[in-house]
């Protein structure tokens, strides 16, 4: 990272300018002396772990130079690795394949709250008891097993159930104990409570998917979660539209009827485009108009670079204008502004 920045930490008086062509030599030296097969890094691992009792994902990381992606990349795991390695692991649960396979959709985490939150679970020898649990909690134990347990089949039927079905992997909930002792040191931004919906545990600037998105508005006791597939989707039991904003629609993905034009015009002006169905006079296109500052609905946009990408919660934004319809080209002003990487690459995904 030092080599790819220009050595942007270096100590005060310090300076180090490497040639463009010098930046690629040692860049590629430098992945060459990692270990890229998965062979090589269960044999890395070993190498580590020698006469220790204590290895930690956190500590392989630190020491091997890999990167969590590399773990985690065409759907393995840390335990997987402690296996190919010879670690012992704890007992397989009925799922383990499926859940320990889920974990890699969880690297994107990054707000304290869910992080100490899923740490503190892990230690439990039980599933939390869902009586005990304030609503915001609980929606965090349905975001999290929302996640993990997408693929299991069949799924079960409800939050409590979910919460059993997990509690029955140990070694599953020991590397979650382990990846978010690893998520705590990434984050990269403040995050900011919603003030609007205290019950909500979602923070402006922390990154979600769909699925964690839906699980956070979600108060029943079941645990199927709807399809969300379209950009926009509008929450009546909460009075919000949640926007879900793909700023790069270059790929395959997009048809050239849905390559709508969304950018950051500033850290606090987001410039979005609605479905192409919407008109201006439309009850859709009238909502969108009333969400000010005041309004009892709300309009909540998250944005992601690529469809790779989790979303970045932009936080509660008020309409500003509008110009044409199907699609109306909406500018929002947001009530907290963009960190400032944030808006540069938002700004730039236009391009």
């Amino acid at each position: 990272r030092q080599i790819e920045t220009g050595f942007p930490y270096l100590p005060s008086g310090c300076h180090m300018q490497l040639d463009a062509v010098a930046t690629r030599e040692v860049l590629e030296n430098i992945r060459n002396s990692l270990p890229s097969t998965w062979r090589a890094k269960a044999q890395e691992l070993s190498r580590v772990a020698e006469g220790r009792s204590d290895i930690t994902l956190k500590r392989f990381l630190d020491e091997s130079g890999l990167a969590l992606d590399d773990i985690y990349s065409n759907n393995h795991s840390w335990s997987d690795l402690l296996e190919s390695g010879g670690i012992p692991t704890l007992p397989n649960g009925a799922h383990e394949a499926t859940l320990r396979r889920a974990l890699g959709r969880l690297l994107h985490v990054d707000d304290p709250e869910r992080i100490e939150q899923y740490k503190a679970w892990s230690q439990l020898s039980h599933a939390p008891d869902l009586a005990t649990l304030p609503a915001r909690q609980r929606r965090l134990l349905h975001m999290l097993t929302g996640v993990l347990c997408e693929s299991v089949r069949p799924q079960p039927a409800t939050l409590a159930d979910a919460a059993t079905l997990l509690w029955q992997h140990p070694q599953v909930l020991a590397e979650l104990r382990e990846l978010a002792q690893v998520l705590a040191d990434q984050i990269e931004h403040v995050p900011l409570p919603l003030a609007t919906h205290p019950d909500v545990p979602l923070a402006i600037h922390g990154r979600y998917n769909r699925r964690e998105i839906l699980a956070a508005f979600h108060g029943g006791d079941g645990f199927p979660l709807p399809d969300w597939r379209e950009g926009v989707r509008w929450h009546a039991d909460h009075q919000v539209d949640l926007f879900a904003i793909t700023l790069d629609k270059s790929s395959e993905h997009f048809s050239p009827t849905t390559r709508y034009r969304d950018y950051a015009i500033s850290p606090t002006l987001l410039h979005w485009e609605s479905q192409s169905t919407t008109r201006a006079d439309s009850p859709t296109g009238r909502r969108y108009q009333q969400h000010t500052a005041d309004a009892a609905s709300r309009a909540l946009p998250f944005a992601r670079l690529t469809t790779k990408d989790a979303f970045w919660f932009l936080g509660p934004a008020t309409y500003v204008s509008h110009e044409g319809e199907r699609p109306m080209a909406v500018t929002w002003r947001l009530a907290q502004p963009l960190p400032g990487d944030l808006q540069g690459k938002f700004a730039a995904a236009v391009g």
